[in-house]
């Protein structure tokens, strides 16, 4: 059978079966919608957690950056892994103790305030459309290779199958709909890594595989990996080009952003303990594990193949791989020299994505208008590719490349609804209940969510459209916010008795603020400034979460400290959900 043929089949497969899912798990009161009415089972939340939680930045885009950038990609292994051990250990179990449906709602009781409660919100629609972004950029890189269409177009059908079981299942159909997509998902991931691993090393395990010797020789992978980037005129794969306080402010930013992200948060809310929240939180470890210490092996190997089967052939015999790619517009190459062979190396890496012509060059290539410098490299590989083509560059079986599609997409997927689930729940309940309409019905507090829910896809799929970066990049950027504005609200939120609402609300809005700021002023206003030289303290966007962190804990604490403290029932409440035992003083619905 047809490789082409096998795709349509998987995807449709697995299509066919989170729709079915969405049917079967339909919501019909909002605690279904919101937080799936708390009887979700440890090891299912664990398993949809993994799958909330690795999006389309883990699946995708993580072991390419670190397939090209080497050494300076581990900040987001280091970062995303000890952002959830954070969370899991230190915020989930008081959280869930808590017992509220949103982090907002959190926000908003703990605080004593309507005002935080709709800064709260305000932030988790800054978060959330930030990172939905990378989600749908996802989408409409799978379906544009994939299913052969344009990316714009993927982007769009990703929308409609986000809607249909987002919308119609809410929490309880979205947590079944995870648990199902994280087994597409990490099949799919660990299948061609293995495969790869056998060929490259011999040895059947990626993550030994990765310490091996290439077959055949005495040579360690990472060194050859040092050793065929100096023959192309690259930076050795182990050198890191990042300052040490850039790489310490981004993996910081990463670890509090991952322990502030909200649609990851919601999630142990579900359970119906706290102790089953503690459950959820050590198994959704172990299934993350599972492809984060794998990632590392598959950037390498992918990189290995890349530089080996690409550069110095002429493009008349260049794999058929790299023109699939091409004509989805992820792979360009300019013949610089006329020489008609493919040269990867002698300069820089090919500066920003190519601007397709409708024009072929001598050799039949795509053209583009945005050609490179005498100073850049002949070829443009974008970074999402990587994981992606791994499969097609080893020559693995057609199964396999209609596999990593299915898992490419359950990635993105799964992680985009629920995002846009914590958006609509935000939107109705806490902005549409408790501040506009408070006699809502429960029948018209869950079709504003729908509604809200369905304008959220929307938005979603114009960021996709429209991405500001490639997708590892502007899920950093989302975590950045995160770390700049709820992981101290909520640090302080249940260790700190003097926290009051003052200080809450000063700390969110400067957080937020500047690291949105910061953000926007060099990634948009001024990229041309975008560079150690020109950055605070040398630090990078990715990383400039940690000081907005910094700044809003700053703010929070000078400002509660010359306004009143918390009321004495405020009080007493932070030191009941602090208590190990007894979850019965927990507020209930």
């Amino acid at each position: 059978m047809e490789t082409q043929t096998l795709i349509y089949l998987v995807v449709g497969a697995t299509f066919a079966l989170y729709i079915g899912i969405a049917i079967w798990t339909r919501a019909g009161s909002t605690s279904e919608y919101y937080v799936a009415s708390k009887g979700v089972h440890p090891i299912a939340n664990g398993m949809a957690t993994g799958a909330d939680w690795m999006s389309a930045a883990s699946f995708i885009s993580m072991a390419g950056i670190i397939s090209f950038t080497g050494y300076d990609g581990s900040v987001y292994l280091m970062g995303w892994t000890g952002g959830y051990v954070l969370l899991a250990m230190c915020l989930a179990p008081y959280l869930r103790k808590f017992g509220r449906y949103t982090v907002p709602e959190f926000v908003g009781t703990r605080y004593y305030s309507q005002t935080a409660r709709v800064v709260a919100v305000i932030c988790v629609i800054f978060i959330s459309f930030t990172y939905v972004a990378g989600q749908m950029r996802g989408v409409g890189i799978v379906f544009s290779r994939y299913l052969e269409i344009d990316i714009n177009m993927g982007v769009i059908i990703g929308m409609a199958i986000v809607f249909f079981y987002s919308v119609l299942g809410g929490m309880k159909g979205i947590t079944y709909t995870q648990v199902a997509q994280y087994c597409v998902m990490i099949f799919a991931y660990m299948v061609p890594a293995i495969y790869i691993s056998i060929l490259i090393t011999g040895n059947p395990i990626p993550q030994f595989g990765f310490g091996d010797t290439v077959s055949g020789t005495d040579t360690s992978v990472l060194d050859r990996l040092n050793g065929l980037g100096a023959e192309l005129g690259f930076t050795s794969y182990t050198d890191g080009t990042k300052s040490t306080i850039d790489v310490f402010a981004i993996t910081m930013a990463l670890m509090v952003g991952t322990a502030g992200l909200p649609h990851v948060i919601v999630r142990f809310f579900t359970t119906p303990t706290v102790r089953d929240a503690r459950k959820s939180a050590g198994y959704a470890l172990l299934f993350i594990a599972i492809l984060y210490t794998t990632a590392p092996a598959v950037a390498a190997f992918a990189r290995i193949n890349l530089l080996t089967s690409v550069p110095d052939v002429a493009y008349e015999q260049a794999p058929g791989w790299m023109k699939t790619w091409e004509n989805a517009g992820l792979i360009a190459w300019q013949d610089k020299n006329g020489d008609g062979v493919i040269q990867y190396g002698a300069g820089a890496p090919f500066a920003g994505a190519p601007n397709f012509t409708d024009e072929r060059g001598a050799n039949g290539e795509r053209l583009i208008s945005n050609a490179p410098t005498a100073a850049e490299t002949e070829l443009y590989v974008d970074r999402d590719i990587m994981v992606l083509a791994n499969p097609e560059i080893a020559n693995l079986p057609g199964w396999v490349v209609a596999l990593i599609a299915a898992g490419g997409l359950a990635a993105a997927l799964s992680t985009a609804a629920g995002l846009l689930l914590v958006i609509s729940t935000s939107i109705s309940h806490d902005l549409l209940k408790s501040n506009f309409k408070k006699d809502i019905s429960e029948k018209g507090e869950l079709l504003a969510a729908r509604i809200a829910a369905g304008v959220a896809v929307i938005v979603a799929g114009l960021f996709g459209i429209y991405p500001p970066a490639f997708v590892a990049q502007v899920v950093a950027f989302a975590f950045g916010l995160a770390a700049a504005s709820f992981f101290p609200v909520i640090v302080m939120g249940i260790f700190s008795k003097k926290m009051n609402k003052e200080g809450a609300i000063a700390g969110m809005a400067v957080g937020l603020v500047f690291t949105f700021s910061y953000i926007v002023f060099f990634k948009f206003i001024s990229p041309e400034l975008d560079n150690a030289e020109h950055w605070w303290f040398g630090i990078s966007p990715e990383g400039i979460g940690t000081l907005g962190m910094i700044f809003n804990f700053i703010a929070s604490v000078a400002v509660a400290s010359v306004t009143k403290a918390p009321p004495e029932e405020i009080q007493h409440l932070i030191e009941d959900i602090r208590v190990p035992r007894g979850a019965g003083g927990a507020i209930a619905h």
